[in-house]
């Protein structure tokens, strides 16, 4: 019997993947327990339209992230913070990913979740530095954030 499964099922596949399973173990185990569904020309149908959004809202959101991308790395793009410095021009306290993704919405309006700002340690000098951002899974960008003295 010929099934589209609702829920990953251990060693027998993934959500959405129709597979051919024996009839009790479809009828009594997989259909019964709600992880899977018959797999008849209504549900199949249902299946690939699911499928069609799916693809159209990742091409969208790939696009929204280059967008994004060509926007971030503008050459009129760069983050300026300003911070407290001691006498020998070094920092009180770091910069985290929070400020930065806080400081580029507020002076650009351009919103980057802070979890995407890729910083290996936050940022304890003056000067100017290249912050990588995973915007998504195919595409990465970098600001660029002058450390200003207060």
């Amino acid at each position: 019997m010929k099934v589209i499964l609702l829920q990953d099922v251990r060693k027998k596949g993934k959500k959405g993947q129709v597979i051919d399973v024996p009839d009790g173990y479809a009828n009594n185990y997989l259909i019964k327990n709600g992880l899977a569904k018959v797999a008849d020309a209504g549900n199949m149908s249902e299946l690939k339209a699911h499928n069609k959004a799916k693809e159209k809202l990742a091409k969208e959101q790939l696009q929204e992230a280059k967008e994004l991308k060509e926007k971030i790395e503008s050459d009129s793009t760069v983050v300026v913070i300003t911070a407290k410095t001691g006498e020998d021009g070094r920092l009180f306290g770091t910069i985290p990913s929070k400020q930065i993704s806080q400081e580029l919405e507020k002076q650009y309006k351009l919103k980057v979740d802070r979890r995407k700002i890729e910083l290996s340690e936050n940022l304890s000098s003056l000067g100017f530095h290249q912050v990588p951002v995973k915007l998504h899974p195919d595409v990465m960008a970098t600001i660029r954030v002058k450390v200003e003295e207060q």
